[in-house]
């Protein structure tokens, strides 16, 4: 930690700090291990500059002429590879407070979010995140300098507010703010209007950045598992209702996997990669199966 940032912050909040850092540590520790290469990497489109092969590197990416010349073995790097910048857009509504477990769903993307930017960070890309709801409430640019990492840390900390999301102003703000082609990932639970949402994931996508969104629901909110009378208290203002959940159960999950299905097809019709994740499931594994899928 800086001293900068040490003077700047109070006691409880480098507390939090180091315990997200932790937290997002021990995800990509089991991650890495045994890992050369970025799951960042894609389709390279200029040549930059040649590095040592290390064990595990791709064979296909050899300078066999390069190796003619010299006996020894180079990798063809390329400027998408020695610079690739990931910008992590955070939903910190207040509908993200939300949650039955161990983590609430905006906790579980703070951690999602400083686990990415760790793993970024350390094959020596470029990471910056934003805190958003009706407006862009924190934001670090993306950088690869030697204390972005609690740089990001700090941003991270924003609480959940009591805003609703404006992700139509919000994706928009984020676009302008992107001065070179980027990928951005966003994590929300996406209550927000599906029209403004693709509206500013279209126009990302416009300017030739790389999109992937994070849905991060709650299992009682996938599953509805509630039971007797009781009073719902709506988050962002939608009011309260006192009812019988088990006789809202079938319309609610109908309308839950509607709302699901769009989500997932205008995704993959605008070129999105796109992931649901339940707060339940485990990190680390939830990080193997969005970059995983990236690497192959």
């Amino acid at each position: 930690m800086t001293r900068h940032l040490e003077k700047s912050l109070r006691p409880e909040e480098l507390a939090r700090i180091s315990r997200l850092e932790l937290r997002a540590g021990q995800v990509v520790e089991g991650f890495v291990s045994g890992m050369h290469r970025s799951p960042w990497f894609g389709q390279s489109l200029e040549f930059a500059q040649h590095r040592e092969y290390v064990a595990g590197d791709d064979l296909r990416r050899i300078d066999w002429k390069l190796w003619s010349r010299s006996d020894r073995y180079y990798l063809k790097q390329y400027e998408e590879d020695t610079n690739v910048r990931v910008m992590l857009a955070v939903d910190g509504s207040e509908s993200m407070q939300f949650g039955s477990g161990e983590l609430n769903k905006f906790e579980y993307a703070q951690t999602v979010a400083a686990a990415l930017s760790m793993l970024a960070l350390r094959q020596h890309d470029s990471a910056g995140v934003s805190v958003f709801d009706t407006n862009v409430r924190s934001q670090v640019p993306a950088s690869s300098r030697h204390n972005q990492l609690q740089a990001i840390m700090a941003a991270l900390q924003t609480e959940v507010s009591s805003g609703k999301t404006e992700i139509l102003s919000v994706l928009k703000q984020t676009a302008e703010t992107l001065t070179r082609r980027s990928i951005v990932v966003l994590l929300s639970d996406l209550f927000c209007s599906r029209d403004d949402l693709f509206r500013g994931l279209q126009l990302l996508r416009q300017r030739r950045h790389e999109v992937i969104v994070l849905q991060i629901l709650d299992d009682q909110e996938m599953e509805f598992g509630f039971s007797g009378t009781m009073r719902f208290e709506g988050l962002e203002s939608s009011g309260r209702l006192t009812c019988d959940p088990a006789a809202l159960r079938e319309g609610y999950l109908r309308a839950l996997q509607s709302f699901l299905e769009t989500i997932r097809r205008r995704c993959a019709g605008s070129g999105i990669d796109y992931r649901l994740i339940r707060t339940s499931e485990n990190l680390d594994a939830a990080l193997a199966q969005v970059l995983i899928r990236r690497m192959k």
